[in-house]
This record gives C-alpha cells, sequence and structure tokens, in this order.
C-alpha cells in the first residue's frame, strides 16, 4: 500500500482530536523508533510498561523500511503479554504541532489505531497516548521469525534500511536493559 495523501492524513488527525483532544500533559509511549528518534520536543522520559500489549513485527512497510515490491517490517503494539518501553513527556508549547508530525509519521498508511494505556512507571502510573496495530489492516501481517529476518535483512525504504531499524532498536533496548525476545528470535535468523 502506498502512502495517503497528507491532506486525507490531516483529516484522519482532525477526526481523532474531536474526539480525544490532546490533554494538557501530553505523553507518548515509546515501544520502537520513537525510543531512538523521537522527532518531538521531549521534556521528560520514564522508563515503564504497558500491561495487555507487547511488540511484534506486523506492520509490512512500503513507505518507511520497505517498498511495494520489497515490503520491510517494522513494530506495533498487539494484544497480549506486556511491554517495556519510554513514556515521553511532550512539550507543553510544542505539543500541538509534534503531535501532528508524530501522527503524519505514524499514520502513514492508516495502520495504527491511537490508543491510550496506562504506563506503570516507577515514579507512579502515567497515561499515554501509543499507536497499536490495526489487525483488519490490510498490512497487518504475522509471520514467523525467519520471514521476519529474511524481509527485514533486505528491505529499504524512505526513512532508511530495515536493518538499521532493527539494529538500532535493539540497541536502545539493551541500553535501557529491557530483553524482548522478539528481537533474540528474528536475531538467531539474520545473517551477518
Amino acid at each position: 500500500m502506498s502512502a495517503y495523501p497528507q491532506s486525507q492524513i490531516l483529516e484522519a488527525l482532525d477526526h481523532y482530536l474531536e474526539e480525544f483532544p490532546l490533554p494538557e500533559d501530553l505523553w507518548i509511549f515509546a515501544y520502537g523508533s520513537l525510543l531512538w528518534n523521537p522527532e518531538m520536543h521531549v521534556i521528560e522520559s520514564r522508563q515503564g510498561k504497558v500491561d495487555g500489549l507487547q511488540r511484534g513485527f506486523n506492520l509490512l512497510s512500503t513507505v518507511h523500511r520497505g517498498t511495494l515490491e520489497c515490503p520491510g517490517l517494522v513494530l506495533s503494539l498487539r494484544d497480549g503479554g506486556h511491554c517495556e518501553g519510554m513514556a515521553l513527556h511532550i512539550s507543553k508549547t510544542t505539543q500541538e504541532n509534534d503531535f501532528k508530525h508524530l501522527w503524519l509519521r505514524e499514520m502513514v498508511t492508516m495502520f495504527y489505531l491511537p490508543y491510550l494505556c496506562k504506563v506503570t512507571t516507577a515514579d507512579g502510573d502515567i497515561n499515554a497516548i501509543t499507536f497499536v496495530a490495526d489487525k483488519q489492516h490490510e498490512q497487518y501481517v504475522d509471520f514467523d521469525a525467519a520471514q521476519c529476518a529474511s524481509m527485514i535483512g533486505q528491505a529499504h525504504g524512505g526513512r532508511g534500511s530495515n536493518i538499521d531499524y532493527f539494529n538500532n532498536t535493539l540497541k536502545h533496548l539493551k541500553t535501557l536493559n529491557i530483553h524482548d525476545s522478539l528481537f533474540s528470535d528474528i536475531s538467531a535468523h539474520l545473517t551477518s
């Protein structure tokens, strides 16, 4: 699937904000590339855990980390387990613009569903917006580790190679002392 026109993506944002206005304190839960490339004005970060959702390489990436001819795989959240990541507190002065920029980045093919989650942190619970998989979307896939590794090792899109995305995310998870077996399972099949 190709990227949606920007006007359509922004129209979806307007509809979302009509129903769910941004809170005064905007927190975003980061579990993938937002860990190492948030592209927002983050004033505070807290490591935390979300219950009931787990990482998966479930988004067939045809824009950012792959193409229609050679799709890649990027992360989303799906039902089950738990996910450790970072709650990012966005500056009040830039949050409207930052959220718009985030929306344009994440919703390029309208794959994700914005979701308000509870992030449990050492300093208390935080309500944060995150992006979860729409399992009904045509780009939702659920491949085994070997297939994931094969695709991630080859794909390249508008934001760079899929393997860089994989490695950068893994490196940042390790820095945070977060172990996710999803990465070790796929790494076992990656050829160096």
